[in-house]
C-alpha cells in the first residue's frame, strides 16, 4: 500500500462533454486518452474501499476518505497495485460484501497538477471531475488555486456540483414514503435545548412503516433519539424485522444514528439493512447498518 496521498477535487454533472473537452484543450490540457474502469466498492466504515480494474492499465485497491460536499474538498487516499484482481474481489466480497459497482468510460486530460476526468458512467450519464494532485509537503494552496482556475475555464456552475461519489449516486434510492415520514417527523421533533430536530422512519419486512422524532428533556439524560422513538412505535404496533431506515435532519452535515441507536437498530435489523441519511432536500448518503456498526453484537450472537 502506498504512503498517504492527497487531492483537492470536486465533481460536477456535465451535460455537454464535447464543449468541456474543447474548453480544456483550449486551456492547454493534454489528452491522455480513454480509460475503461470498473470500480467495485466494498462495505467498510469509515471511509471507502474500492477495487479499480482498468483498461489499459493494471488493477489497484484504493482506500480513501473524502468529505461529501458540493465544493472543492480534500481527498486522502492510499493505493496498492493488485496482481490478481478477480481473486481479491472474491475474497473481499466474501469478507466485507459489495456495496455497488461503478462502470465508466473516462477521458483523461492533464493540466499542470490537475487531472481532468470526463466520465460517462453507466446508469448515471456524463460527469466531470477535477483532481489537484498534491505533493507530500504541499499546504494545498497551489492545488486549490489550480483547481479553481480550471473550473472557471471550463465554466462549471455551482448548480452542477455534486456531493458524494458515483457509488453514492448509484446506491438504491430510499422508499419515498419512508423518506417523507422521516422528514415530517423531524418537523414535529421536541428539541428546545439543542435546536437540532431529527426524524427517523423505518419499514418492516412485511411493509409496515413507523416514524419517530427526538424528544429532549430538561434532565438531559432522559431525552430520546428519533431512532428509539421509531423503534418504540414499531414495537407498540406489533414488532417485526426492520427492512429499511431513513434518518432525516435539517443539517449541513450527515446526521447518522448515534452509537446507542445503532445498537438499538441492530436488535431488529440485520447488518445488510439499508440506512439512508437525508436532510430536508436530498439523501446525502445511503449506507448499511453493518457499515455503521461493524463487528456488531446482535440477538443471533446469543445463540
Amino acid at each position: 500500500m502506498s504512503a498517504p496521498r492527497r487531492n483537492v477535487e470536486f465533481k460536477a454533472a456535465d451535460p455537454d462533454p464535447e464543449r468541456t473537452l474543447q474548453r480544456a484543450l483550449a486551456l492547454g490540457a493534454r489528452d491522455e486518452g480513454v480509460l475503461v474502469q470498473r470500480d467495485t466498492y466494498f462495505r467498510v466504515a469509515p471511509g471507502r474501499l474500492k477495487l479499480r480494474e482498468q483498461e489499459p492499465g493494471e488493477a489497484h485497491l484504493i482506500a480513501y476518505e473524502r468529505a461529501d460536499a458540493a465544493q472543492a474538498r480534500l481527498s486522502s487516499y492510499r493505493i496498492a497495485p493488485v496482481e490478481h484482481p478477480g481473486e481479491l474481489r472474491d475474497a473481499l466480497e466474501a469478507s466485507l460484501g459489495i456495496r455497488v459497482v461503478v462502470a465508466k468510460r473516462r477521458l483523461l486530460l492533464l493540466w499542470e497538477s490537475v487531472r481532468i476526468h470526463l466520465d460517462d458512467v453507466d446508469g448515471l450519464g456524463t460527469y466531470m471531475e477535477l483532481e489537484g494532485v498534491a505533493a507530500a509537503d504541499s499546504d494545498l494552496t497551489r492545488e486549490t488555486v489550480q483547481v479553481a482556475h480550471v473550473r472557471a475555464a471550463l465554466g462549471i456552475e455551482d448548480a452542477a456540483l455534486q456531493t458524494g461519489s458515483y457509488a453514492d449516486l448509484l446506491a438504491p434510492a430510499p422508499d419515498p414514503e419512508l423518506l417523507a415520514l422521516a422528514r415530517e417527523a423531524a418537523g414535529r421533533a421536541y428539541a428546545p435545548y439543542s435546536g437540532f430536530p431529527v426524524g427517523a422512519a423505518l419499514r418492516t419486512t412485511d411493509g409496515r412503516r413507523y416514524a419517530g422524532a427526538n424528544v429532549e428533556n430538561a434532565a438531559y439524560p432522559q431525552g430520546q433519539c428519533a431512532e428509539a422513538s421509531a423503534l418504540g412505535a414499531m414495537v407498540a404496533g406489533g414488532g417485526g424485522e426492520v427492512a429499511e431506515v431513513v434518518v432525516a435532519a435539517p443539517s449541513r452535515e450527515e446526521c447518522a444514528p448515534c452509537g446507542g441507536c445503532r445498537q438499538r437498530l441492530r436488535e431488529f435489523a440485520a447488518p445488510a439493512t439499508p440506512i439512508h441519511l437525508a436532510d430536508l432536500e436530498r439523501v446525502r448518503r445511503s449506507t448499511t447498518l453493518g457499515e455503521l456498526l461493524p463487528l456488531s453484537f446482535g440477538p443471533d450472537a446469543l445463540a
